[in-house]
């Protein structure tokens, strides 16, 4: 397990700063949300679900997406709006969709989705529990606790996870978020937990144990891991709001180093030398499929 958490952390790592270098080459346009930095958040989380079990992301979720899916290449295409996409490339950064991976670039606005998804998985009493990732961000919209009230309420099977990355685009969470973030979820009658690492080991040795919880009780979860992004909010963010000092600090607990240090240099190298290739087989291929037909235009829509 522990080189495959590697490979996956290291895939998602590349692909961000291949995306980020893209953007700067002028090939992609609009903007984008890197995870740069809590790849460990993704990986231990997604590798702990069950087959079958249902996610719901934000704007920043290449990495819950290559976690859950590894599909580089339908990602790559995707971002670069061609037919070939995972949305055939209509869905851009923000709103990728395939099979039981759902995100919306809206804050905090897949917590309700992803609450009604677990009333019915209780209603066809089913195996499967929902995921709902979301951002610190998050706790200033009313419709997560909207939710957190439903889910107590009906006893239903999802675990929210909030990645607190400290900044919600430029502003530290002591700017913006009073009093403790778990005691937010305990007002609701919901077990919570506090995660304070970037290992991606703990973070999987801990959703298995959440995870088997809600399965077998059906009952709501609510996770906060403290993690950070080593990137800007978005493509244009130059960071000027952090000191270099706090900078510095958190690349000392960066994922890949940490779980790199259980690991052989030379193993290191040949994941790393494996995860290249697939990035750059995925531009590659994005690069000569076709944009979507005109006339494909309202195809998958509701009419």
């Amino acid at each position: 397990m522990r080189k495959k958490f590697f490979e996956q952390m290291l895939l998602i790592r590349l692909f961000e700063e291949k995306i980020e270098e893209l953007f700067t080459q002028g090939i992609l346009f609009g903007t984008t949300h890197a995870c740069i930095g809590q790849e460990a958040v993704a990986v231990g989380i997604t590798q702990a679900m069950n087959e079958g079990d249902i996610i719901t992301s934000n704007h920043r979720g290449h990495g819950h997406f290559i976690a859950s899916t590894d599909d580089v290449d339908g990602l790559m295409a995707e971002l670069m709006g061609k037919a070939t996409g995972i949305c055939a490339g209509r869905s851009g950064s923000q709103h990728l969709c395939k099979g039981d991976f759902y995100a919306n670039g809206i804050t905090g606005g897949m917590t309700a989705v992803a609450t009604g998804m677990a009333l019915a998985e209780k209603l066809k009493k089913s195996e499967r529990i929902v995921i709902s990732f979301f951002g610190d961000g998050a706790l200033g919209e009313g419709v997560l606790y909207e939710s957190l009230n439903m889910a107590s309420l009906w006893k239903l099977p999802i675990v929210y996870v909030l990645e607190n990355n400290y900044y919600a685009m430029s502003t530290h969470i002591s700017c913006g978020v009073a009093g403790s973030m778990i005691d937010r979820a305990k007002a609701f009658g919901i077990e919570a937990q506090e995660l304070n690492t970037n290992d991606v080991e703990v973070i999987y040795s801990s959703f298995e144990k959440i995870a088997d919880g809600v399965r077998k009780q059906s009952r709501p979860h609510f996770l906060v891991i403290n993690t950070y992004r080593q990137c800007g909010h978005s493509k244009s963010d130059d960071c000027n709001y952090r000191t270099r000092e706090e900078e510095i600090g958190w690349k000392d607990k960066d994922p890949l180093t940490i779980l790199g240090a259980r690991l052989d240099k030379d193993v290191k190298n040949s994941i790393r030398e494996k995860c290249a290739s697939r990035i750059e087989s995925a531009v590659e291929k994005a690069s000569k499929a076709d944009f979507p037909k005109i006339d494909s235009i309202y195809e998958g829509l509701f009419q």
